[in-house]
Order: structure tokens, then sequence, then C-alpha cells
């Protein structure tokens, strides 16, 4: 769970960094005043964009293949075997 949070959070700030790192390339950051009063509107709604993006991603490929059962993961002779999908055998 925190590792999808952190994902996500960092999926919100990459706008921000981009910006920063731009506004630093072209050494702006000392000169211009816009730096502080920057698109800070526009940078929030594409970091959300972003986010729903990847969320909407992770649904859509989280699917288990249809007609397949679930095995959890297990230990066999000291091995641990990891869980995962299997198609039933008929």
């Amino acid at each position: 769970m925190i590792r999808m949070l952190l994902t996500h959070g960092l999926l919100f700030f990459v706008p921000f960094i981009a910006y920063a790192v731009w506004v630093m390339v072209v050494r702006k950051a000392k000169k211009d005043k816009r730096f502080r009063d920057g698109p800070m509107l526009w940078l929030s709604i594409t970091g959300i964009a972003l986010v729903i993006a990847s969320l909407v991603l992770l649904a859509e490929n989280s699917r288990a293949p249809l007609g397949s059962q679930y095995r959890p993961a297990q230990v066999v002779d000291g091995e641990f075997v990891p869980g995962g999908y299997e198609t039933p055998q008929k």
C-alpha cells in the first residue's frame, strides 16, 4: 500500500519537478518572479491527470484472465512458491 501511495505521489509531483528543472536550466529562477507565481494550477491539474491515468491503467491491467482460479502463495518443502492465477485442468 505504501509503495502504491508513493508511486502516485511521485506521479503527481512529476510536473512540478519538470517545471523546476526547466526553470533552473533556463536560469530564470533568480531573475524571474514568475517561478514563485508559476502555473501552479496547470501543474496541479496535470499531476492529477497523471494519477488518474495511472489508476485507470492499474485497474485495466490487474484483472485475472477469464476462467482462471487463484492459487495462493505457499511454502512447499521449505521453498516459497508464489501465488498466481491458473487455468483449471479439465
